[in-house]
């Protein structure tokens, strides 16, 4: 392999904490590079890690060719990471991939072939997943809601092993957002996309980096960077909201005429209750107005999503 020409292939693989898969993964990963036919480079990039996986990166990219390793100035997240590492890649075809192996390294052939036939666009299904059951309830009730949410079709939003093409991680760059969900905008890209079934497998080590907070972060994400529909309820609840208030306030009025005031005296508690129940809508109403105009703001302010603190390279 020419490793002077320009490479066909990057793989992008973002790190937080994986000091116990670095090794595994680069040797797995390597190990299918080494028997593929086109040229390539592999992008690591290290999202602040307190641990030993830096140095870890460093010590296999003085002993990898092909290797270059992105060290962000702190935690920016893992979609930020992934973004950093497409600004460096300079292949025509981009994968993504997880870092606890999880994507197994050995279905990387499958993508290419996909690219090969003309797909601009590579969306991965995990099949047999290890995980917890809750994870996968979850996963499946949220692919469901989603896809009817978002408009996007899209039978496993979670999985990170994907491809692009050069022209879709250029599009992706030219558009930043704030806090995007990249598989989502990339279908917004792409003009001939198609899914394939992968494998996936057990953790080999350490802890998923993902709790159920940053998981519902990360499905708000989708959910208002890519829909007006919770925009579209809240007119919808709030119109029958007002009707219903209206309807009850003149039902109140009828029945304190027809039966007298100590009727409408002894149903002061239900009043309250629905006082309160409206009270609890509006401030429902604007914590969701709250994230969009949130995301405003911060897209206004322009702020990088990440920084770089240095850029890593091979050196023979």
């Amino acid at each position: 392999m020419d490793k002077a020409s320009m490479p066909k292939l990057s793989i992008v693989i973002p790190f937080y904490n994986e000091q116990e898969n670095v090794t595994r993964l680069c040797e797995r990963l390597f190990h299918v590079l080494d028997s593929i036919q086109e040229t390539w480079e592999v992008i690591c990039v290290n999202d602040g890690s307190n641990d030993k996986t830096l140095s870890l990166l460093l010590k296999e990219k003085d002993a990898r060719p092909g290797l270059v390793v992105v060290d962000l100035a702190r935690n920016f997240g893992q979609h930020a990471a992934i973004m950093a590492g497409f600004a460096q890649c300079q292949g025509d075809w981009i994968i993504t991939m997880d870092a606890d192996l999880q994507n197994p390294p050995e279905e990387i052939p499958r993508l290419l072939d996909a690219f090969r036939q003309g797909h601009d666009l590579v969306a991965c299904v995990r099949m047999n997943r290890q995980d917890s059951l809750f994870r996968k309830w979850a996963s499946m009730i949220t692919n469901r809601l989603m896809t009817r949410i978002s408009g996007i079709s899209l039978r496993d939003f979670g999985c990170m092993l994907r491809g692009y093409d050069r022209e879709i991680v250029v599009g992706i760059l030219e558009n930043p957002e704030y806090r995007t969900f990249i598989p989502a905008l990339a279908q917004f890209f792409a003009r001939n996309p198609i899914e394939i079934e992968v494998r996936h497998e057990e953790r080999v080590a350490g802890d998923s980096k993902y709790s159920i907070l940053k998981l519902f972060g990360l499905q708000l994400d989708l959910l208002t960077g890519f829909s007006l529909w919770p925009l579209r309820v809240l007119f919808l609840v709030g119109s029958f909201m007002a009707f219903l208030g209206l309807a009850l306030g003149s039902a109140i009025i009828v029945l304190r005429i027809v039966l007298g005031s100590q009727w409408a005296a002894q149903g002061v508690f239900t009043l309250f209750a629905f006082m309160f129940f409206l009270v609890g809508a509006q401030f429902f109403a604007l914590g969701v107005l709250g994230e969009y105009i949130g995301r405003i703001f911060q897209a206004v302010r322009r702020r990088p999503p990440y920084i770089i603190g240095a850029v890593n390279r091979h050196e023979p």
